[in-house]
């Protein structure tokens, strides 16, 4: 984990002594998605706890789970909500309305199991549905991100491969490979996948100075992913989430 002070992670209430870090976090919405066992909770987890799981300790994720991490970035602090969507076919009318109100989106793939590579279409397409078509939809960050690299024996889809669909896509997505379990800068790092993420939301001030192009019918200006729960992360209902959001749909 880098701790660098451009880059650098922190509880969510801890409070800097001086400067603009002595200010609230400015949050933003990141969603993981792709098919269902690619390994976007295990991605979530190695950046927000540097854990990873074995498989026989995990299970599906039913519904959206999310995490919370504080980040130091080019002087200023960032409230990551990121939200951990089901891959699962059975249950994507639960997770399509919490598409609305995220800057960020990683489309995750596991590059042993070219059918999970074979799906991103399906996956930016959805993706498209909700976020719509205008200029203001295609400043949301999007990247693609090939998992499981520490299983090159298995690979099934290339390096060059990926990076060509990234580059083909309208606009181009960002686009890198790595390794949940093993985990390092690709994960965790300064230019790792959460970072150049975030960096980019943070070169792009529309995203976060106004309501999402996610979400186009908010009058409100209130900060996306500020949920009643989301302190200590946890998973919550899309029913909760309505009730925890007043007349703003955080979701």
């Amino acid at each position: 984990m880098t701790s660098s002070a451009a880059y650098s992670t922190t509880s969510p209430t801890s409070t800097p002594s001086f400067g603009q870090l002595s200010d609230p976090p400015t949050t933003l919405k990141l969603l993981v998605i792709g098919a269902s066992s690619v390994g976007k909770s295990s991605l979530l987890l190695r950046f927000t706890d540097e854990l990873f799981l074995s498989p026989d300790e995990t299970s599906a994720t039913i519904g959206v789970d999310f995490k919370v991490k504080v980040i130091e970035r080019r002087g200023r602090r960032w409230k990551l909500s990121i939200w951990d969507t089901a891959g699962q076919e059975r249950f994507r009318t639960l997770t399509s309305s919490y598409y609305r109100g995220a800057q960020g989106v990683i489309l995750v793939y596991d590059i042993t199991a070219r059918d999970t590579f074979d799906s991103l279409t399906s996956w930016i397409a959805e993706l498209d549905t909700f976020a719509g078509s205008g200029q203001g939809a295609k400043e949301v960050v999007r990247m693609i991100v090939g998992n499981k690299v520490d299983k090159e024996f298995s690979r099934t889809v290339s390096t060059a491969e990926g990076a060509a669909f990234a580059a083909a896509q309208n606009p181009p997505w960002l686009f890198m490979e790595c390794s949940a379990k093993k985990g390092g800068e690709e994960v965790a790092g300064e230019e790792g996948l959460f970072g150049r993420v975030v960096d980019k939301i943070v070169d792009t001030p529309s995203l976060y100075l106004k309501p999402s192009p996610l979400h186009p019918s908010s009058n409100t200006r209130r900060p996306p992913g500020t949920y009643p729960s989301a302190a200590g992360g946890g998973t919550v209902s899309l029913d909760q989430e309505m009730e925890g959001g007043g007349g703003w749909c955080a979701c």
